[in-house]
């Protein structure tokens, strides 16, 4: 296998730089840089040279082969952090035989390929590289450590000393029992997937109302910033706009939606068919009250309904959860804190699974021993049929951590990682 290298730290310009290297002449190649190699996993100053030329002094670290995040003989250089002098670095190992320049998450499919990951702990990597509040890397942080992992092997254990013999007639129960119980365990992860795929994708909430009940500028009010046009003159917002910020530690945008009313105009109609899909599909919705007057969405239970523009309209909020004014920041703090309370409720019972492809995994699972509890159900004569469907349960959980069924899907996840990772 090649050595591969790469700029493991951000480009440009820095204090420090991290090139990394990975492969059989990892340290051959840092010693034909520095001379002297320091012992594995203890960090060292050599001064790095190339072509009788200095290059640069570095801090120089090895990783033995099985002992290093790739599993192979690995190395990192920690440099000054200049476009010039990593430039530099680079080149040098170019020019070395047995070396090239790593592909997009090369290593990372490295350390799946030589089992230090699997699937599931590489999904969790890219989440944690893309994490943007402090759930989803908690979140992240748990499926990089092994949490789905470990939960399958669990329920893989629990059901490999069935599949591979006869079921004796006289534990069908016992076994029909122990199916039940992971079926049982495998729904309430199911149950808990889109709590833990909003954490990882975000919640969309929308503001709903009328023409000029102060959605826009409850928007700008919460974004801090001018996000969205503002005018006394009804109908401004046209289309949907969209502020995404971090909320008790959720990601979370906010959406400004067209005023909702019976349109003659035909853009604004075409506003406010998309205003009104949004909401519809938004997991909470903040209603700008109108004098009792409703609009084309219907609140739901969880929805929060405020009285917009409290500076100008005295009414009482008895009908309403809320007052606000975007203008003045009235109601602002206990409105952020309402939506993030509503949603933390939501996220309670978040499971380990993060993606869609862990959801179809454990489905296929369910399928699986529901098959197989059928088959037991029948007698004794079904048992190679419900051993069969055992295996197909375990294929499903398999797959789940990458042991089968994940060839076609390694290039669209690694697509995502950046060089160096």
């Amino acid at each position: 296998m090649d050595t591969i290298f790469a700029l493991a730290s951000g480009q440009g310009r820095s204090g420090v730089a991290v090139i990394r290297l990975s492969g059989p002449a990892s340290w051959l190649a840092v010693a034909g840089l520095a001379g002297t190699l320091p012992a594995p996993r203890r960090a060292s100053l050599r001064r790095l040279r190339a072509g009788g030329l200095d290059l640069d002094d570095a801090l120089v670290l090895l990783f033995a082969e099985g002992e290093s995040f790739t599993g192979e003989e690995s190395a990192e250089l920690q440099v000054h952090g200049s476009v010039a002098v990593v430039s530099a670095v680079q080149a040098a190992l170019s020019a070395m035989d047995g070396l090239r320049p790593a592909e997009a998450g090369e290593f990372t499919r490295r350390a799946l390929e030589n089992g230090r990951l699997d699937l599931a702990q590489v999904e969790g990597l890219a989440d944690l590289i893309d994490a943007e509040t402090e759930t989803q890397r908690r979140q992240a942080l748990r499926v990089l450590s092994g949490a789905v992992g470990a939960r399958a092997e669990g329920w893989r254990r629990d059901l490999i000393d069935f599949a591979d013999e006869d079921v004796p007639a006289d534990v069908t129960p016992e076994v029909r029992q122990l199916l039940s119980g992971v079926m049982t365990s495998l729904r309430a992860e199911l149950a808990g997937y889109g709590a833990a795929e909003r954490i990882r994708d975000g919640f969309e909430v929308a503001i709903v109302g009328r023409p000029n009940t102060g959605k826009s500028t409850l928007l700008n009010a919460l974004a801090g910033r001018e996000a969205a046009i503002t005018s006394e003159h009804a109908g401004t917002t046209r289309d949907v706009i969209e502020v995404r910020m971090d909320l008790g530690g959720l990601a979370v945008t906010f959406l400004d939606t067209a005023g909702m009313r019976e349109a003659q105009d035909p853009v604004e109609a075409i506003g406010i068919a998309r205003a009104r899909d949004r909401a519809e599909a938004a997991d909470l919705r903040i209603f700008l009250l109108d004098q009792g007057v409703g609009t084309l969405v219907a609140p739901r239970p969880g929805d929060i309904l405020a009285v917009g523009k409290c500076d100008i309209d005295r009414r009482s909020a008895a009908d309403a959860d809320l007052r606000l004014s975007g203008l003045t920041g009235e109601g602002i703090s206990a409105l952020t804190a309402m939506v993030a309370a509503r949603l933390g409720e939501r996220v309670a019972g978040a499971a380990v699974i993060t993606r869609e492809r862990h959801r179809l995994a454990i489905r296929r699972a369910v399928e699986g021993l529901e098959r197989a509890i059928g088959a037991l159900d029948l007698g004794l004569y079904q048992a190679e049929v419900a051993a069969e469907e055992m295996r197909h349960a375990i294929r499903g959980l398999d797959s789940l951590v990458g042991r089968v069924d994940v060839e076609n899907l390694l290039d669209e996840i690694f697509a995502s990682f950046c060089i160096g990772k």
